[in-house]
């Protein structure tokens, strides 16, 4: 075992003592991907990895929003700032690196660039300022893609558009299955209590055991033992433990609304590429407010020096891909701790709570017990 300390056991809650002591019991190896930021949030935090027999391998996958935007569409929105456009987006977002900048290095040249908590903002906005062409730039998972639905189906004002980079999970998911030497996976809470359970069933038919994790300490070790009783039983399922939010079918009206609005396509994956029906655009009836297509004219000469100036910038070294598909640790980056940091990223891994680098970096470079 990693940690032998008995007085974190004394001071851990009753139920967490349990689950760990039936982790710690279990001699089956088993290495996890988890594929949600927030997971690897409460991961580091509370130094889970500490506390696990060194059978039990936790690692993160493609669970940061932020961190598999890629560069092109970071370089779309950048374009459309410095051509006039207000550009709106989430906070983490705006520092995560383009090809050669970033949206606050944008907003520090001049551009319009605004931080915003919800797409709702940005149409607050547009409503109350009709002489600014206010885009927001969307991105994340299933989670946050209903609320961008809705507010298209409330008819926003004709200055609001959404530049799109949405993804969906199940195809990521199921390719670092192919790829990755994993064995059982984790899978994302928030994004089942939109899509349900159903969707990760494909990975369980090709022999992996899943369980869908709520975002406690306890959450995080019942799902380990859920999936470690699969193991030991020689069966592969999808396990809810995460019953209080998730349902099997997950969220009819939220689905209702995606589906209405978006369309599946493929999608870039930063840092994994292209990955077939992982990708949600917008529906035909709703191309008038998709801004890459609306203003395409107007950022076309910004996007192309922009590409320019990134051939010409000499780039940090950054294993941000790897890390995103557990083939690397933070702490293998020679940029980790250095000339990579949450206050100067020089990848996106850093940028987010949800990011893997910035969590080993706020939390501990090793993942030391937190748990007491």
């Amino acid at each position: 075992m990693k940690n032998e300390d008995s007085s974190l056991k004394l001071s851990m809650p009753e139920i967490e003592k349990k689950l760990l002591e039936r982790i710690q019991a279990s001699g089956t190896s088993l290495r996890i991907m988890h594929v949600c930021g927030t997971h690897e949030r409460t991961i580091a935090k509370y130094g889970l990895r500490s506390v696990l027999p060194e059978n039990i391998e936790v690692i993160s996958g493609p669970g940061c929003p932020v961190c598999v935007t890629p560069e092109r569409d970071v370089d779309i929105a950048i374009a459309l700032a410095k051509s006039g456009a207000t550009v709106v987006t989430f906070g983490d977002m705006m520092r995560v690196p383009g090809s050669a900048e970033s949206l606050l290095d944008a907003k520090a040249g001049g551009a319009d660039v605004r931080m915003v908590y919800s797409i709702d903002d940005a149409v607050a906005l547009a409503n109350k300022k009709p002489e600014l062409e206010v885009v927001f730039f969307g991105i994340g998972f299933e989670t946050t893609v209903p609320a961008n639905a809705a507010a298209l189906l409330r008819d926003p004002p004709e200055n609001f558009s959404l530049l799109a980079s949405q993804k969906q999970t199940p195809p990521a998911i199921g390719l670092l299955a192919s790829d990755t030497v994993v064995d059982a996976f984790i899978a994302p809470g928030h994004v089942a209590t939109i899509i349900g359970t159903r969707p990760f069933e494909p990975l369980a038919e090709k022999g992996f055991p899943v369980v869908v994790s709520g975002f406690e300490a306890r959450d995080i070790l019942l799902g380990i033992n859920l999936l470690l009783t699969q193991a030991e039983q020689g069966v592969a399922r999808v396990d809810n433990g995460y019953p209080r939010v998730v349902k099997p079918e997950g969220n009819p009206i939220a689905l209702k609304m995606m589906n209405e609005v978006f369309e599946t396509s493929e999608s870039e994956w930063r840092g994994i590429g292209n990955i077939e029906g992982s990708g949600l655009i917008l529906r035909k009836e709703y191309e008038e407010k998709d801004a890459s297509k609306k203003h395409e004219d107007l950022y076309s000469a910004a996007l192309a020096e922009i590409r320019a100036k990134a051939e010409k910038k000499d780039k940090k070294r950054c294993i941000c891909a790897a890390i995103l598909t557990g083939k690397a640790k933070p702490s293998q980056c020679p940029n980790f701790g250095k000339d990579c940091t949450p206050k100067n990223p020089a990848g996106p891994c850093m940028v987010s709570q949800e990011g893997m680098c910035y969590n080993w970096f706020r939390y501990s470079r090793e993942g030391g017990s937190r748990l007491a």
